[in-house]
C-alpha cells in the first residue's frame, strides 16, 4: 500500500482509504469488521465516515472495532468523520454553525470511543453560517486537542479559496484537504477546483471512484441525463477494451485511472461486501500504460463549450514565453 501526506501537512495516509457508508446499513457488522481488518492488514490506514451515515451507526460500528484493536492499530489509524447535515429534528441540528459543531463533535466522539479525530470534515458548504464562525469553532477544537486537521467536502472552488483566505487572515487553522466526488464519468473538478486545491496545498480525497457503480460495466445506464449517456458509453467501450487486453474487470481499470491522477492524495473505496472490497483493493496494482491513459482520457473529457473552459478559454488562461501569445 503506497502512502502519501494530508495534503500539506505532515500526517502521512494510505492511498487507499476505507469509506464506511454502507456500514449498518447494506453491511451487517460482522461483515464491516472483516472489511476494517481486511484493509488495514492490506497497509491501509484512511478510514472514512460521518456522522449522517445510518444516523450515527457507521461510527459507531466504527468505534466498536476501534475498541476490540491494541491500541498500536489505533495509532496507526487516520481517523476521519464529517458533520454538517441533519442528526436530528432541531432548527440547529444541522449546519455548520458554532452551536451545532459543538453538539456534533462531542456526538462523533462519543460514538467513535476517541478523544481525537484525526480529519474532521465540513460535509458540505452552509450559506447560512459565516465561514469566520465555523473556523474559529474548528480552530478551537484544535486546540483543545479534540481534532487534529480540519477538512472540506463538496465545496467549490470559490468556496475553498474563500475558506483558505478567511483562515489565512485570521490566524485559523485552514483546511488540509478536501473530499470531492472524481472518476471518469465526473471530470468537471479539473477545471477550477483541482487548480483552487494545487494552489492552496490541499489534498482530494476521491469519493463515488466508480460512479456509483456504472463503471463496473454491470448498471444499466436508463438513469443517466441523456447529455451523459453517449460520453458514458464510450468511456465503458474503452474501459471494456482495455479490461479484455489485460484480463481484469472494468472496475479496476477505472480505479487504476484515478490512482494514476496526480492530484488524487486518496481514493475512497465503498464496499457492501469484502468481496468488493477485495476485488477493489486489486485495482491499485494495477499500472495503465500511456497509451491506455490516453484512450480513457479522450473518451471523458467533459463537453464544454469554447469559454471558459473550452479551448478558447484555455488559450485566455495561457501564454508563451515568447513567440507570440
Amino acid at each position: 500500500m503506497r502512502h502519501t501526506t494530508l495534503g500539506s501537512s505532515g500526517c502521512s495516509i494510505s492511498r487507499v482509504a476505507l469509506g464506511t457508508m454502507t456500514f449498518g446499513q447494506q453491511t451487517a457488522e460482522p461483515e464491516a469488521f472483516a472489511q476494517l481488518d481486511r484493509f488495514t492488514q492490506a497497509g491501509g490506514t484512511l478510514l472514512d465516515t460521518a456522522d449522517a451515515y445510518g444516523g450515527g451507526t457507521s461510527e459507531r460500528i466504527v468505534g466498536r472495532w476501534i475498541a476490540s484493536k491494541p491500541a498500536h492499530v489505533r495509532d496507526e489509524i487516520v481517523l476521519a468523520t464529517k458533520a454538517r447535515f441533519p442528526t436530528g429534528p432541531g432548527t440547529n441540528d444541522v449546519g455548520l454553525s458554532r452551536k451545532h459543531l459543538a453538539q456534533a463533535l462531542d456526538a462523533s466522539l462519543e460514538r467513535l470511543g476517541v478523544e481525537t479525530i484525526d480529519l474532521y470534515q465540513a460535509h458540505s458548504f452552509d450559506p447560512h453560517t459565516p465561514i469566520e464562525e465555523t473556523l474559529r469553532f474548528l480552530d478551537d477544537a484544535v486546540r483543545a486537542g479534540k481534532i487534529h486537521y480540519v477538512g472540506l467536502s463538496n465545496f467549490t472552488a470559490w468556496q475553498v479559496q474563500r475558506v483558505v483566505d478567511v483562515a489565512s487572515f485570521g490566524g485559523l487553522v485552514g483546511p488540509s484537504a478536501l473530499q470531492a466526488q472524481y472518476n471518469l464519468l465526473t471530470r468537471e473538478l479539473e477545471w477550477e477546483i483541482m487548480p483552487a486545491l494545487e494552489a492552496n496545498g490541499l489534498g482530494l480525497l476521491v469519493w463515488s471512484p466508480l460512479a456509483a457503480g456504472v463503471l463496473t460495466g454491470r448498471r444499466p445506464l436508463d438513469g443517466l441525463p441523456v447529455a451523459r449517456l453517449e460520453q458514458a458509453q464510450a468511456v465503458l467501450k474503452a474501459l471494456g477494451k482495455i479490461a479484455e487486453r489485460r484480463g481484469v474487470p472494468s472496475s479496476r481499470v477505472a480505479l487504476a485511472w484515478l490512482a494514476a491522477q496526480p492530484a488524487v492524495s486518496s481514493v475512497i473505496l465503498g464496499a457492501r461486501t469484502l468481496q468488493q472490497l477485495e476485488d477493489n483493493l486489486a485495482a491499485f496494482d494495477l499500472v495503465l500504460e500511456a497509451g491506455e491513459l490516453a484512450l480513457l482520457a479522450a473518451a471523458s473529457t467533459p463537453v464544454t463549450g469554447d469559454y471558459p473552459y473550452g479551448e478558447r478559454g484555455l488559450e485566455q488562461r495561457s501564454r508563451k514565453l515568447e513567440g507570440g501569445r
